[in-house]
């Protein structure tokens, strides 16, 4: 053993199962984080979607959300995550390939101290959410058939896009933007992708659309309880390390999203004279959005600021705009994920490029990366061009993101419309889960009850390429 290591204690010391470059204080960490980012999804918004949807739903929400995890999971080792953080092959996509050989999956992070293996993990949870995330425009109609063909194909083609960009060495990456832990990546993509996917997929049931209310707001408060503690590990395992960027990181996320969560709550009984349960779980979401791309370069007081304005500017656009707007009102985006997270996460990526404290930034990211000051830094401090400048990149990265988003999520539902139905038949629709899974959520009767017990199976309804005159 290498003299240098002998003085250590014996559970210190390095060997064939605890390498020289191994952070344990690390590697522990980040393993908890990934925990807690997968049980934002499983539970959290298994029971989230379960809960904040009608009764007649409450299985096929929860089982959209379980189905994109375990789908996930597959398509990430198998080529997913190499294609967003492989070898570069283009500016936008790496290197396809498997995540499962041992010999990469024990070696060393090329940027951390911890081994592959946690970081395609950690990486999975974060790619698994912003599928589930997206699932919440499309509740209450899409065929199951259809989300299981759409799960994978729009990982492949559109997550691990943004994800190379930005995080994995893409052009993005290269050119300094700033995104800690996924306002872009994550949030603005499944808020544009759900709600172009719901365009395509259509409305749900009339009277559904008109009267939607929740099955069990306790539940939902639990779901929301996953979610919320749960991004501890979200922004707080971004840094890959234990030190005092994941700290600041995880106590601005609560900062923020305490803040949003009252200024939601204030403006609705300003409002509607009513304190809403609903509307503070937006709140809070829109909170934990809005801080994400910035949790770990802005200091507390920017945090406020941030929770402030993702807890009005979201509020307006769904409480306010969307009711007026025709656009909004002839795309059915069943929990206002477009608001939510594509507003919210467009609002914490501008914040972020005021708002970046220049000695954070080169703590996370490192003296030799390109980032610039926040803008509001490089007014005071200078120089003022670097500041124009990562203004400029956030706008770009967001513009990247939206259109790609939107591009190839159009594909996708097209390309899967010609092999079966995107939207459930008008009879399922009245139903609900006992027509779509032969199961309800609850033995009670009401909307969606169970009639006589009749055993029946669905087959998918495949579209014919030919149709007949």
């Amino acid at each position: 053993m290498n003299e240098t290591f002998t003085d250590l204690p014996h559970g210190l010391r390095p060997d064939i199962a605890s390498p020289e470059w191994l952070n344990k204080g690390d590697n522990a960490w980040e393993l908890i984080a990934a925990a807690m980012v997968g049980l934002q999804s499983v539970p959290g918004l298994v029971i989230l979607y379960g809960s904040m949807v009608k009764k007649k739903w409450a299985v096929n929400s929860s089982f959209m959300a379980l189905y994109a995890f375990a789908a996930v999971l597959i398509c990430w080792v198998l080529w997913g995550h190499q294609l967003s953080f492989g070898h570069h092959m283009t500016p936008i996509l790496g290197r396809p390939g498997v995540a499962m050989d041992q010999k990469y999956l024990l070696h060393r992070e090329k940027h951390y101290f911890v081994p592959q293996a946690d970081y395609v993990f950690y990486q999975f949870a974060f790619a698994a959410i912003t599928v589930i995330l997206l699932a919440g425009s499309l509740l209450g109609r899409m065929n199951f058939y259809a989300w299981m063909g759409f799960v994978p194909l729009w990982l492949t083609f559109s997550y691990t896009i943004g994800a190379f960009t930005i995080w994995g060495s893409g052009f993005l990456d290269d050119v300094g933007i700033i995104d800690f832990s996924g306002g872009y990546v994550i949030h603005l993509s499944s808020g544009v992708a759900g709600f172009t996917a719901a365009y395509w997929v259509g409305p749900r049931h009339s009277h559904d659309r008109q009267h939607f209310p929740p099955n069990n707001i306790i539940h939902m408060l639990g779901g929301a309880g996953f979610l919320w503690l749960g991004w501890t590990g979200f922004n707080g395992g971004s840094p890959m390390s234990v030190g005092p960027i994941a700290a600041l990181a995880i106590l601005n996320t609560h900062i923020c999203t305490a803040t949003s969560l009252l200024v939601w709550l204030s403006l609705d009984m300003a409002l509607y004279k009513k304190s809403s349960v609903i509307g503070a779980v937006q709140g809070m979401i829109t909170g934990l959005v809005c801080i994400t791309p910035g949790a770990g370069v802005v200091e507390p007081w920017a945090a406020i600021i941030m929770g402030i304005m993702s807890g009005s500017i979201p509020w307006y656009t769904m409480m306010v705009l969307h009711r007026r707007s025709a656009f909004f009102q002839s795309v059915d985006d069943t929990l206002g994920v477009f608001h939510t997270h594509a507003v919210a996460g467009l609002l914490g990526g501008l914040l972020s490029g005021i708002l970046a404290k220049p000695r954070l930034l080169r703590m996370f990211y490192g003296e030799t990366k390109n980032h610039g000051p926040g803008l509001l830094y490089a007014i005071i401090e200078g120089p003022f061009h670097r500041g124009v400048r990562q203004m400029l990149l956030q706008l770009l990265g967001a513009a990247f993101i939206t259109v790609w988003n939107v591009a190839m999520t159009s594909l996708i539902c097209i390309f899967i419309s010609r092999f079966v139905n995107l939207r459930m038949d008008e009879e399922d629709l009245e139903i609900g889960d006992d027509a779509v899974h032969g199961e309800e959520a609850y033995a009670l009767w009401g909307d969606g009850e169970r009639h006589p017990f009749q055993f029946r199976i669905n087959p998918p309804r495949f579209r014919s390429f030919c149709k007949h005159h």
